[in-house]
């Protein structure tokens, strides 16, 4: 599969086969225009042709090429901001509501799985928060009667979780959460998708997106689609220019895939206390690759703001080191990925009604790491709005919302957005073009303009603009994923200054050779 949101390659990505689908060639009607085959999107998409919506799914790269190809497909209802947080912000019912929604959401995934018959190494499992740092046991107990009170009532803290290896020490169990190969997962929808009459394209750029009756999603080839409704779940949205970009932030995050002895570390997922925390699972290694095949121990974390550091390989490195302390039977480090988190200041997702005067354009973002319960739970909740069904968890994901208890966190990502914009008056990485090594970007600055150089393995250099063109922050060069990333609201670039990632929906302007000698 063709990563088309960077350069590296998740064991999901490098062990799927997906459907391919052609771009779009021709105007289109229907009922519902997804924009994004993703896990949101596919989500939503399936669910509107169950219930019998005619529906056309686009997508400006493959199935899952996006950050659900680079998940670590934990399926939880165990949320990384914590229900005291939670509970804080949104109140008990708010809580309640992302308890329940997010269960809901586990079981909807193995409702599907089952009635498809999608082979997608779906699995029951259960979860452990641990303790890390100098956490003491008294913040698993806070956690412990947060989820309680949410309704959560199976949860209970024991001694360890359940490795006889390494003793974590107590922890927090939430009982029968879930893992799966997450591009199988889409693969099976995808299908399924095809056969209840939605239509899907790939290689299909959302060039404009407009309310109205219909809605209409151009597309960068020319091509218009009309709808009565326009989803959009392109991980961050691409039609809103301001306000649900201050209301959350994008972070990167680091994963490596270590081989370790089939049967050796048992299906759990774990996750620790710690600021940014680490999570991991085990992806089993196929029976039909003989029984000397390796399981795949996943790690993530080393998180950090988008665009604002580039020293992945040092991220890497203290993953490896963090998983040789603990686990000592890992070996060959197989995979080394990242993905990228949009983390709402208020804990909680974005789904429903565009903010604004939009009538008929939706929107499903803000993740907080947690993309899969959250795509499922997009699924659900788009699909009752469009039917015009009541939702109790309609007011707790709503995009407009206001809380208020969110302002020293919002005024802290504000001031941060702000700060980068610094880098419209600073010198460039390098003084020439001629100091870009093969293989690698940086930005010059020529004149009174910033300019992202990039020359490629075979030395040929290509030019961009390095104004990011959502709101002009200054993108720097991500050498890891080998993209131009901004630093302001995570949108992201590739190599050629072709999107990848909003919520940009331009590309970035390409500068002729001469301009960098002005």
């Amino acid at each position: 599969m063709n990563p088309s949101s960077g350069s590296t390659v998740s064991v999901w990505m490098d062990t799927a086969d997906v459907p391919q689908f052609p771009p779009l060639g021709h105007d289109a009607r229907a009922s519902v225009c997804v924009v994004g085959a993703g896990i949101a999107g596919l989500m939503t998409a399936y669910l509107l042709t169950r219930a019998g919506k005619t529906v056309i799914v686009i997508d400006d790269g493959p199935i899952g090429g996006g950050e659900t190809g680079r998940t670590t497909a934990h399926i939880t209802a165990a949320l990384d901001d914590h229900y005291r947080n939670v509970e804080k912000i949104h109140g008990a019912i708010g809580a309640h509501y992302a308890a329940e929604s997010h269960t809901a959401a586990i079981d909807k995934i193995e409702s599907i799985v089952g009635m498809e018959d999608i082979d997608c190494d779906f699995e029951r499992v259960d979860g452990y928060l641990f303790l890390g740092g100098d956490d003491k046991k008294s913040v698993l107990e806070s956690e412990r009667r947060a989820a309680y009170a949410a309704g959560l009532i199976a949860v209970e803290i024991v001694d360890r979780a359940p490795i006889d290896f390494w003793d974590t020490g107590p922890a927090l169990r939430f009982p029968r959460q879930a893992q799966f190969h997450s591009l199988k997962f889409l693969a099976g929808l995808a299908r399924a998708i095809i056969r209840d009459g939605g239509q899907i394209y790939c290689g299909t750029h959302a060039d404009r997106i407009e309310d109205g009756e219909p809605a209409t999603v151009k597309t960068s080839a020319g091509h218009v689609i009309s709808a009565e409704s326009v989803v959009v779940a392109t991980n961050t949205p691409v039609n809103d220019w301001i306000i649900i970009h201050t209301k959350q932030a994008a972070y990167r995050s680091y994963v490596i895939g270590a081989e370790v002895p089939r049967g050796s570390v048992p299906a759990v997922l774990l996750w620790d206390t710690q600021s940014p925390y680490h999570y991991l699972r085990i992806h089993r290694a196929d029976h039909s690759a003989g029984p000397d095949a390796s399981d795949i121990l996943i790690v993530g974390g080393e998180d950090h703001k988008t665009g604002q550091k580039d020293d992945a390989s040092a991220r890497f490195r203290s993953l490896e080191e963090w998983v040789s302390k603990r686990f000592p039977m890992a070996s060959r480090v197989a995979y080394r990925w990242s993905g990228q988190i949009m983390e709402p200041v208020d804990y909680m997702g974005f789904i429903g009604k565009n903010p604004g005067t939009d009538q008929n354009i939706y929107v499903a973002t803000g993740d907080s790491g947690n993309g899969i319960t959250h795509g499922a739970i997009a699924g659900m909740l788009l699909t009752d709005l469009i039917a015009k069904r009541k939702n109790p968890w309609a007011k707790l994901y709503d995009p407009s919302r206001i809380t208020l208890r969110t302002s020293p966190r919002f005024a802290k990502e504000t001031a941060n957005v702000m700060i980068q914009y610094k880098d419209w008056f600073t010198a460039g990485d390098v003084a020439s073009v001629e100091a870009v090594e093969p293989g690698s970007g940086a930005v010059l600055r020529a004149g009174g303009r910033k300019v992202a150089v990039y020359r490629d393995d075979a030395g040929d250099v290509h030019m961009c603009s390095a104004v990011c063109t959502h709101l002009y922050g200054i993108v720097d060069w991500n050498s890891g994923e080998k993209t131009w990333d901004c630093p302001c609201h995570g949108s992201r670039f590739d190599p050629y200054g072709n999107v990848i990632n909003g919520p940009a929906i331009a590309r970035l302007e390409p500068v002729a050779r001469e301009a960098a000698k002005d």
